[in-house]
């Protein structure tokens, strides 16, 4: 019978994607923290990060936990469960206030904040993030920790998450009607960053993206804090499904021929390879060349990272990307992507897989697993400042959680808790 898990020592998070649901259980260490369970199902109801069926998507929360819990030996209470789709909106703000005793507190970076947040933001959205980027002292800018600073006015430039209610709702209710307490929701690229980034590369410049199977997330640090984020509806669903007209082969057999034979460039192929495609409605088998499916693959990916990098010209931050772009998710794991986006993007380019824990390294070292293992990184983080978080910002009976910001401890331990209503 699994053991019950103690809130100090597991960590789960719950990686709720378009093709796939991943559920990670991660134990405490004295040195950080090892994977002890994982669990994945196929996602049924979710459709570009956003819940189409909730009584299927529940269904692939509840089978992905039963397999981390048997994994791990551990029955889970709670998890960190990220976010994305179209309803992610985000933008820059600014606050300021004037310095109390002319040196510059916690408290008075706490006020600068809760001023910087105070913008209009519709009744059907959720602030999911508050992400400090600098401070400024006296006109004194790229500050990172102003604390003890002398002055007489304080501001701050922050980047603020926010969320569709209904679509958060939904992806709280999913997790909870299969057994899991939310403990917040996180943005899937920021989840993702943590887990492949090192923080030469946060403060040198770098994009993330992370490429699920609906959606395309994209998260840019600037000296060391978040400065931009989006989501583009394109993903690998979308080189399957070409996979699946162009061949005239089954949706499930598309993805297996895409994973194992697949690659963004044609010109890596042998031109004499040849794979076995499965028919559609009971007819044979056909041989076609490999040359044939990367054919199909290679427009989509050009097409796929042209969008990105428009994305990235959009942020005008291209030229602040000292460490490159670094892609990550299931579908950038496709032979030849890296090189493609080498060529298109004109920076370093390299794949993420998740780093900084231990114990099942070997199942979760695939780019497929960067989120899952990022939320509990997050969480990590989350728990260590938890004696120092303020009162929880309510979406219906969950709590939804503020930034994980690699700011010094000081700053950590005022903005890594949940966002303040």
């Amino acid at each position: 019978m699994n053991k019950v898990a103690s809130k100090n020592q597991i960590i789960a998070g719950l990686d709720i994607g378009t093709n796939k649901v991943a559920l990670v259980i991660g134990l405490q260490t004295p040195t950080g923290v090892d994977i002890v369970g994982v669990g994945v199902c196929p996602s049924q109801g979710m459709r570009q990060g956003v819940v189409v069926n909730i009584e299927a998507m529940i269904e692939s929360v509840r089978k992905a936990r039963e397999e981390a819990e048997l994994m791990a030996g551990y029955t889970l209470q709670e998890a960190w469960v990220s976010v994305s789709g179209a309803h992610i909106r985000s933008f820059d703000s600014k606050g300021m206030v004037a310095i109390k005793n002319r040196e510059v507190t916690a408290q008075d970076v706490e006020r600068v904040i809760e001023a910087a947040k105070l913008v209009a933001v519709p009744g059907d959205r959720e602030v999911i993030h508050v992400l400090p980027r600098e401070f400024i002292v006296d006109e004194q800018s790229g500050i990172c920790d102003p604390v003890g600073m002398s002055g007489v006015r304080l501001e701050s430039l922050v980047h603020i998450v926010t969320g569709g209610h209904t679509p958060l709702q939904n992806a709280v209710k999913c997790a909870e009607l299969a057994g899991l307490k939310v403990c917040g929701l996180v943005l899937q690229p920021l989840a993702s960053s943590l887990a492949v980034l090192s923080e030469d590369e946060r403060n040198l410049g770098v994009a993330v993206v992370d490429m699920g199977g609906g959606t395309c997330d994209t998260i840019i640090y600037s000296q060391g804090s978040v400065s931009f984020t989006s989501v583009l509806l394109v993903g690998g669903h979308h080189f399957t499904h070409d996979v699946a007209v162009g061949l005239r082969t089954p949706q499930a057999n598309a993805e297996k021929l895409k994973r194992k034979f697949g690659c963004a460039l044609s010109t890596l192929v042998n031109d004499q390879e040849t794979i076995e495609v499965e028919g559609v409605g009971g007819r044979k088998v056909r041989t076609v060349f490999r040359r044939h499916l990367c054919d199909i693959i290679e427009p989509r990916a050009e097409e796929t990272l042209n969008l990105i990098h428009n994305e990235l010209q959009k942020s005008g931050m291209i030229p602040l990307l000292g460490s490159g772009v670094v892609l990550t998710g299931g579908a950038s794991d496709l032979d030849g992507l890296i090189e493609m986006a080498d060529f298109v993007f004109d920076v370093p380019v390299r794949r993420g897989v998740p780093v900084g824990v231990g114990g099942l390294t070997d199942i979760i070292g695939s780019p497929a697993y960067t989120t899952a293992v990022g939320l509990i990184l997050y969480g990590l983080e989350q728990q260590k400042f938890r004696t120092h978080h303020r009162p929880t910002q309510r979406l219906g009976s969950t709590s939804v959680s503020g930034p994980v910001s690699r700011w010094s401890r000081r700053i950590k331990d005022l903005f890594t808790g949940a966002l303040g209503g």
